[in-house]
């Protein structure tokens, strides 16, 4: 079975590029796997952290783990540099675990697009910095970032 495009198709422009980071933040704060795992093609590889996942069923497994494990997820992500097929991001997410311990993660991924638009390779470091819940930003409801939240420029992250 042969899946649509996901638009914007690279090659990359500025504007294009900021898009395609956009619809990728609001799909992954979604928080739903079954909605984030078609943006990848089906023999897509990650490296994220130190774990190494490949294809849309281990896709599926990761991201239902992370989300089982990372509670009020809220994810911000900015574009950094786009060429031809590729994105480069930086991002920050806030989330607490099961004992109500609140955590801010750092990092920054490169993305590489197949034709279609899907993503075949996610390369992801991230580091987890311990705050404290007064600490927080980000704090819309669960979903999209509305658009008058401010990003990570304007948050000084």
């Amino acid at each position: 079975m042969t899946l649509p495009d996901r638009p914007p198709l690279p090659p990359f422009t500025t504007e294009t590029a900021q898009a395609k980071v956009r619809a990728a933040e609001d799909a992954w704060n979604s928080r739903d796997p079954d909605r984030v795992t078609p943006a990848y093609t089906e023999t897509s590889q990650w490296r994220n952290r130190a774990e190494f996942v490949e294809g849309h069923a281990q896709i599926h497994a990761f991201l239902t783990r992370k989300w089982a494990r990372e509670l009020e997820y809220r994810l911000i992500k900015s574009l950094w540099a786009a060429s031809g097929d590729r994105i480069a991001v930086r991002f920050a997410y806030e989330w607490h675990d099961d004992s109500g311990a609140w955590f801010r993660s750092f990092g920054n991924e490169n993305w590489q697009f197949a034709p279609d638009g899907r993503m075949c390779r996610r390369i992801a470091s991230i580091n987890d910095l311990p705050i404290a819940a007064a600490d927080r930003l980000f704090h819309w409801p669960a979903g999209p970032r509305p658009a008058n939240h401010p990003g990570l420029e304007d948050l000084g992250l």
